[in-house]
């Protein structure tokens, strides 16, 4: 079964293509967005050319920049297939046994695709090939709080004690809950806190609105069968921007966003064809939202029928309706908005950028999801899916 992955739109590539400007390699971007070296390359020369902004005197048709996203993509998961293939059962063991079989296949695969796919961490594999893991790591009180401060800096104050803890081992280091706890609290070391909820959409408009089909059944059996919409606010120098998200309910990521200056229904259905675009679900997926004049427009609702979405809107006044994606706003202005000045809206643009697409969807630990990533808990579910269907 194929992992479903990110679109290359042209807004993303830009993005991308500004992350290596600013000083990133190639092979960095390439590793943490999941995109085809070449897609980055082509994109990069592209921007030098004028191709992605306008300028120069050649102009990329939209079939052009189509096409040879799909040649990309579909290279990309061609590869990523054969490794799910041929490590059949590998996802459910240990780390020696992944590494080994990475070792094993060093002429077939890039290093970086496998380790990705599998959830091998390249320094840990590595570590494995000179005789051994640092699977268990003793540091000092000092080496440890040097280590958490660093992480700290790192995932910019996004974890408290507990998800410090599963960082700490996961990179291969011996951390109690009570040690880290002790550690953070004694040198005032905490994540972002949590603020109070506002309302951002107004549901006071006389267009029709939907039941609530949802029913706080937050826990759907399988991928694009339930998603869910929402609009925030964001504050920066050069004044307001409006970020509306659509999230997959099973396994919490952002499959499509946007970010405008002005709260009008283009937002939301600009954010809603960019998921359909990225997963391509089968009618009948269910899309709950507020009852907002966004979400209730003509050209919303429109956009709901071409796609064969169900349309489902939260009971009057009842945020708990849509609370899984009021969490993800949480985190997203706790983590990179509270506390920090924004003085463009290019800079809150590639912060948000940064945060859905590297850190959240790809990185981020997720305690509903049995603390992994959003990408992490799709590709183990669709693992083993396909085990299932192999003993079948």
């Amino acid at each position: 079964m194929k992992i479903p992955k990110q679109a290359d739109t042209t807004e993303f590539k830009e993005l991308a293509v500004k992350r290596v400007k600013d000083g990133q390699s190639i092979r960095a971007v390439v590793k943490e967005l999941g995109l085809g070296d070449q897609t980055l390359r082509h994109g990069i020369t592209a921007s030098a050319e004028g191709q992605l902004n306008g300028a120069g005197s050649r102009v990329v048709t939209p079939e052009e920049r189509e096409l040879s996203r799909l040649r990309a993509e579909n290279g990309r998961l061609k590869r990523e297939n054969e490794i799910l293939k041929k490590a059949n059962g590998v996802l459910r063991k240990g780390c020696a046994v992944k590494d080994a079989w990475i070792a094993g296949q060093g002429n077939a695969f890039a290093l970086t695709e496998m380790c990705d796919v599998l959830d091998v961490s390249i320094s840990g594999y590595r570590a494995w090939k000179r005789g051994g893991r640092p699977d268990r790591q003793r540091l000092t009180d000092r080496q440890m709080l040097a280590l958490i401060c660093s992480i700290h800096v790192e995932l910019k104050g996004a974890y408290g004690s507990p998800r410090m803890t599963r960082e700490l081992r996961t990179r291969g280091f011996s951390a109690s809950q009570e040690r880290v706890e002790r550690l953070m609290r004694d040198n005032g070391i905490r994540a972002r806190h949590k603020r109070r909820y506002q309302v951002t959409t107004d549901s006071r408009h006389g267009l029709p609105v939907a039941e609530n089909l949802l029913s706080r059944n937050f826990t759907p059996a399988a991928p694009n069968q339930v998603w869910t919409s929402d609009i925030t606010y964001l504050w920066t120098d050069e004044g307001w921007l409006y970020l509306a998200i659509v999230l997959d309910l099973f396994n919490r990521e952002v499959v499509g966003w946007s970010l405008k200056p002005r709260m009008t229904a283009d937002i939301v259905t600009d954010a809603l064809t960019l998921a359909w675009f990225r997963k391509k679900p089968a009618p009948g997926l269910l899309h709950h939202s507020d009852r907002g004049s966004q979400y209730a427009s003509h050209a919303f609702q429109d956009k709901l029928k071409e796609y064969g979405m169900i349309c489902s809107m939260s009971r009057k006044g009842n945020r708990w309706d849509n609370a899984p994606t009021e969490s993800g706003f949480n985190r997203f202005k706790n983590e990179r908005v509270h506390g920090v000045r924004y003085a463009t809206h290019a800079g809150i643009k590639a912060a948000a950028f940064e945060y859905i697409e590297v850190f959240y969807n790809r990185k981020r630990q997720h305690s509903t999801l049995g603390y992994k990533s959003p990408t992490q808990f799709l590709a183990a579910w669709l693992s083993g899916q396909q085990e299932g269907k192999l003993v079948a």
